[in-house]
């Protein structure tokens, strides 16, 4: 099932690619959601917003697992793209054992780390027990969310999309059940919800490995190869350990937005932390666009084929703006339904609403910027550009950190609900004059003669 991106008509391929990614990640969501819905409903509104308060902590830890491996696998994608098998096991080879090394630092760090933390970003007191027991769960279980993401990148980076989806279809329907089991059966509250994510992701690591085992060969190091390359680790760090960074520096910034949010009151995290499951789970669709454009830019780099590069984005840019207009409109109509999910109906929705409101109508009107950031930060990191995707997340950063500050000062719960909108303004501006920068590079490395023919007629 593996998929040549470096034939065929880009849309086409790229919606092919896309689609699957796009369910998956969907399925992902609910995950998160399963937990938030299930906690809110069955154990009450100051636990959701235990676990809501968590989320820009684990968006810190889980982004950058989800980061570091995925910029592991691009030197895999380039290599498939070059149809340079024995290389492509090297390189898997390579990136397991150094995701081994990943996991240690990241679990140690994490739960050092974690009470600081929540106390830093002002987690209300009447929540701060359940939020600190969730959280160190989770980060114990991060072993299971780096190697289902590695896993899951390395098939992607071959062009197979579908595989991970189907795993993790199953995984997501066995996360309910086990939080259903664990909550309702066993009384465990907040901890319940961590350990059925834990178990649940640990799932599809485990079956995305059997698959690659059984069926996919390409994938299946040598023996010989299980070594530490120096010249692999050195590449593989180098696209790691920026796109990691970029992550962290995305969700540092939106911890500070979380500490703003947190001076409302337990009312407004709860609101806020429905509304924004809400809106992760309408704009999916452009973060899958981004895993695309990262495999896409990654074999077509490989290749060496410029205009194919342009020619995708453009194609991407396309569906993209058409997608943020779509999930705009969806959030516009059905946020008031979407929202009495994750609650009990002894619960006052109108207290809830305006709150809720506030934040996912303002970044709405923001969707357009926000899905050009995925296709830009992606498309440079598949050929190899890791620096200037990670510059992004800082522009993005300094952006989200100097709205909250201004809201904090001035208690101002709509100026806090602006940071997301004001950090992906400046991002999408800093990582598209940052593509144009990279193709002219790209133009000069791959067209050597359109370079020369320039030369001659001056």
């Amino acid at each position: 099932m593996e998929q040549d991106m470096t034939q065929g008509k880009p849309l086409s391929i790229i919606l092919k690619f896309t689609l699957p990614l796009l369910v998956g990640n969907i399925f992902q969501q609910f995950y998160n959601m399963a937990d938030t819905i299930i906690v809110g409903r069955f154990v009450g509104a100051n636990a959701l917003a235990a676990v809501g308060s968590t989320g820009t902590v684990m968006f810190l830890i889980i982004g950058f697992a989800q980061g570091i491996t995925a910029g592991f696998t691009i030197l895999t994608s380039q290599r498939y793209g070059a149809k340079d098998e024995k290389a492509v096991r090297a390189s898997v080879a390579n990136g397991i054992l150094l995701s081994v090394l990943v996991t240690i630092l990241i679990t140690v760090v994490g739960l050092s780390t974690m009470k600081p933390l929540l106390l830093l970003m002002n987690t209300p007191e009447d929540i701060f027990a359940d939020a600190y027991t969730y959280s160190m769960l989770i980060c114990s279980g991060v072993v299971a969310c780096i190697f289902y993401n590695l896993f899951s990148s390395l098939l992607r980076a071959i062009g197979n999309s579908k595989v991970p989806l189907f795993f993790l279809v199953f995984s997501a329907c066995l996360n309910v059940v086990l939080d259903l089991l664990l909550i309702l059966c066993f009384h465990m509250g907040v901890a319940g919800a961590a350990i059925a994510t834990n178990i649940s992701q640990g799932v599809s690591a485990v079956l995305c490995l059997i698959y690659i085992y059984k069926n996919v060969p390409v994938l299946c190091p040598e023996r010989t190869q299980w070594r530490l390359s120096a010249s692999d680790t050195a590449y593989q760090m180098r696209m790691g350990i920026p796109m990691a960074l970029q992550f962290s520096i995305t969700a540092s910034g939106a911890m500070v937005m979380q500490a703003a949010i947190n001076l409302f009151g337990s009312v407004a995290v709860a609101a806020f932390t429905a509304a924004s499951k809400v809106q992760n789970l309408v704009t999916q669709g452009m973060m899958s666009m981004g895993q695309t454009m990262a495999s896409y830019g990654g074999q077509n780099y490989g290749k060496g084929d410029y205009h194919r590069l342009e020619k995708g984005v453009r194609s991407a840019l396309l569906i993209s703006v058409i997608y943020s207009l779509l999930a705009a409109a969806a959030v516009g109509l059905f946020l008031r339904p979407l929202l009495s999910l994750f609650f009990s109906g002894d619960i006052d929705m109108a207290s809830l609403m305006p709150w809720a409101k506030t934040y996912i109508y303002m970044c709405a009107v923001f969707y357009i910027p926000l899905s050009t950031i995925f296709i830009f930060r992606n498309i440079m990191q598949g050929c190899g550009y890791s620096f200037l995707p990670m510059m992004g997340g800082v522009a993005e950063l300094f952006a989200r950190m100097i709205t909250a500050l201004i809201a904090m000062k001035l208690v101002s719960f709509p100026i806090a609900c602006f940071c997301d909108p004001a950090a992906w303004v400046g991002a999408a501006l800093f990582t598209g004059f940052s593509w144009l920068s990279v193709k002219k590079k790209l133009r000069a490395s791959l067209l050597p003669e359109d370079t020369s023919s320039s030369s001659e007629a001056k």
